[in-house]
């Protein structure tokens, strides 16, 4: 049977005749280095199986030692003996943790005491790892808990009207994630908003700042009814939110005041109040009327969505102001389109151009608008499209960020 080996520390590599002679009586095969030496090369390669440390060392050199040994597979066991009489530095050891071995060294009890030490170490070591799973089950059972909760804050049901079809999906890059989507009545039904946002970042931070923004966003555009330009108070900020000087038609101002109030209130709270956060979110908050198809909205900082139309080609919704949480004074167009029977919009985060294959190439624009302007015949069906394009690119490589994706489709004149 191949001898353990038992390795010495002392500060001048010194023989330590009774310690030696009783390692080697009980099957050991010695080896003496000094600190600097351990750092070096323990034993030359060599499995250690046991160490003994003078506690003459001190107590800091000892427990460096014992870092830089443990990160062996697996860690020696360690004890520390008192060299030439050390009782104090030996007891200052022990009171820090560390097992220790005490003349009289003689064989049996030196092996007997070292067993015990080692099974002593294996039990601890077995406690941590059951209260590192207990806790990793806890964090689990906690990120469930986000994750439910998070999902109500999701509506359950999208909007309806005759002659439209929503759809919309999220898929966050961890069990929680800073997208969200939403859609809900304004002006006592006679307008629909909906909001497809990006908070920076991932994970419970972003899930936390999303839930907030979202509950801004849309509380504060449910509680706005109609608006005038020309009424609204100075700190609104009206004046900036329609700075490109055009306006507004009757039938798109009815939608204004929800989504001016909504956008611009939300910035200003979010930069004054959690600025050191850093946190920030983009978002496009669009405003329809069924009616007509007229549709008002706002691009903060966003991804343009795809506008693509029954009669061929498509534009892109650009951004009219920037990020939302980052200057409580910043500006905010108001810009409006309309969709005609059989268009079709598309809003989407980030993490759907960026999708990554195995060799980092990204999913893209081109790819996105191709898939946005072919023949789909229903709003769901566009986003079956995207999610066959992004796992046909991505493959079995790893998603690394929340993927959103809101569809709009005019199905019929009212």
């Amino acid at each position: 049977m191949d001898k353990m080996v038992a390795l010495v520390i002392v500060e001048r590599a010194a023989s330590i005749p009774d310690l030696d002679r009783a390692l080697r009586d009980g099957s050991f095969e010695v080896v003496h280095r000094t600190p600097d030496e351990v750092v070096v090369d323990p034993v030359h390669g060599s499995a250690v199986d046991v160490v003994l440390a003078s506690a003459s060392l001190g107590l800091q050199k000892i427990a460096l030692l014992s870092r830089h040994l443990n990160a062996g597979t697996p860690p020696p066991t360690l004890l520390v003996f008192p060299e030439e009489g050390d009782y104090a530095a030996l007891e200052s050891c022990v009171r820090s943790g560390f097992d220790f071995v005490a003349p009289p060294f003689l064989p049996t009890l030196l092996r007997s005491r070292m067993a015990s030490c080692k099974e002593r170490g294996k039990l601890a070591l077995a406690v941590e790892e059951l209260a590192a799973a207990a806790s990793l089950r806890q964090y689990e059972q906690d990120l469930d808990i986000a994750r439910q909760i998070q999902a109500g804050f999701l509506p359950e049901t999208l909007p309806s009207p005759h002659g439209w079809e929503f759809a919309a999906r999220t898929r966050p890059a961890r069990q929680v994630g800073g997208d969200f989507y939403d859609g809900f009545e304004l002006v006592n039904g006679r307008r629909l908003g909906f909001i497809v946002a990006d908070v920076c970042d991932k994970g419970v931070g972003a899930a936390l700042f999303m839930a907030l923004i979202r509950t801004l966003l849309r509380h504060t555009a449910e509680h706005t009814g109609g608006w005038d330009l020309h009424d609204a108070e100075p700190d609104v900020g009206a004046d900036s939110a329609v700075a490109a000087g055009t306006a507004l038609t009757p039938l798109l101002a009815l939608g204004a005041g929800p989504l001016v109030q909504a956008v611009v209130g939300t910035n200003r709270y979010m930069a004054k109040n959690h600025l050191r956060q850093g946190y920030f979110a983009t978002l496009f908050f669009g405003v329809l009327d069924p009616v007509s198809g007229a549709l008002l909205y706002i691009n903060g900082g966003h991804n343009p969505p795809v506008l693509a139309r029954a009669r061929g080609g498509h534009t892109l919704l650009q951004p009219t102001g920037p990020a939302v949480g980052i200057l409580a004074d910043s500006g905010f167009l108001l810009h409006h389109t309309s969709l005609d029977p059989g268009d079709s919009l598309l809003v989407y985060t980030d993490g759907v151009v960026e999708a990554r294959n195995g060799v980092g190439g990204q999913f893209g624009m081109d790819s996105l608008i191709d898939i946005a302007c072919g023949s789909a015949p229903s709003a769901e069906a566009l986003l079956d499209r995207v999610d066959t394009g992004l796992h046909h690119h991505v493959g079995a490589a790893e998603q690394f960020d929340d993927i959103t994706m809101l569809a709009l489709r005019r199905t019929a004149v009212r």
